[in-house]
């Protein structure tokens, strides 16, 4: 999110207006964040193992 986004004032007219920002709020508060998969392992290659999975084809 953008920091400007965040520093922005809000002018709240109307009580209806207000109920609707808390509640806004309270539901965003309430969301949970996308889960992150875990990231995959690996190992390097030695030269001789690439020509063992490729064989001819890698010079």
């Amino acid at each position: 999110m953008a920091t400007k986004s965040i520093l922005k004032n809000v002018v709240i007219k109307d009580k209806k207006a207000g109920l609707k920002l808390a509640k806004a709020l309270e539901q965003a508060g309430n969301k949970k964040s996308p889960t992150r998969q875990k990231p995959v392992s690996y190992s390097y290659a030695s030269k001789e193992d690439v020509h063992k999975l490729f064989g001819s084809k890698v010079k």
